[in-house]
């Protein structure tokens, strides 16, 4: 999770409280980051550096930035680059941000990053569990398990994957949305096609999880907002 908002559903709303201590409303943080990782754009290798430094700040993703030595910034747009902000004891230096979607591609060392660089105080725990799961709309049963993967994401509503047997796939259709996220991988989604209408993006799944999201293959989630979802009998809203 976010360092800058501890216990937090980082970086944006807080799940836990602090006790006996008074905390600024914003806080940062940084630390080095010693990995090596490279940017690509057009065939060219815009960063690559192992001399990192990561910066949490209350309200945005942890930041990465880099020496101008180690980006070849003649080779893309002033407005790709972000100076790196004033600190106490001036920790970045001359280092600058280079904007994550601008460039083709990233690597944490070898591996690929998707959506957005990847926070080493974030988790996903997937868990096997026995609770009754029932997904319904407009009174019509969409899918009912005994044997969901319960999905724990550092700052995220518990997320209950249910196995594609216990689906209605008739009800199913592919999404063209597949969205990104660096801890799980793609995420396809899909759309309910229904006698009373067509709700998009209803749910989705991991057809290529990265090793974090890998026990919730060949599972679908659904979101609580689209549909009625009810966890041991407890109406699930978020």
């Amino acid at each position: 999770m976010s360092l800058s908002t501890p216990l937090g559903r980082a970086p944006f709303e807080p799940a836990g409280r602090h006790t006996d201590v008074a905390l600024p409303d914003r806080v940062s943080y940084w630390e080095p980051w010693p990995r090596r990782m490279r940017a690509v754009h057009s065939g060219q290798t815009i960063v690559d550096s192992e001399r990192g430094v990561m910066l949490w700040r209350t309200g945005t993703f942890p930041e990465l930035y880099f020496p101008r030595a180690d980006v070849r910034a003649e080779l893309v747009g002033a407005d790709v680059l972000t100076p790196a902000p004033s600190l106490p004891g001036d920790p970045l230096g001359d280092h600058v941000a280079v904007h994550f979607a601008a460039m083709d591609r990233w690597f944490d060392e070898d591996d690929p990053v998707y959506a957005h660089v990847r926070d080493p105080y974030h988790r996903v725990d997937v868990r096997a569990s026995s609770r009754h799961v029932a997904v319904t709309h407009a009174g019509r049963v969409l899918a009912e398990s005994g044997r969901p993967r319960l999905l724990f994401e550092t700052g995220n509503p518990i997320r209950y994957y249910l196995p594609f047997a216990d689906v209605d796939l008739a009800v199913l259709e592919l999404s063209r949305t597949v969205s990104e996220c660096p801890y799980k991988g793609d995420g396809q989604h899909w759309n309910l096609v229904l006698d009373d209408g067509r709700i998009p993006d209803a749910g989705w799944s991991l057809p290529h999880p990265l090793p974090e999201g890998l026990p919730a293959a060949e599972h679908l989630c659904f979101y609580p907002a689209k549909v009625e979802l009810v966890v041991d009998g407890r109406r699930v809203t978020e």
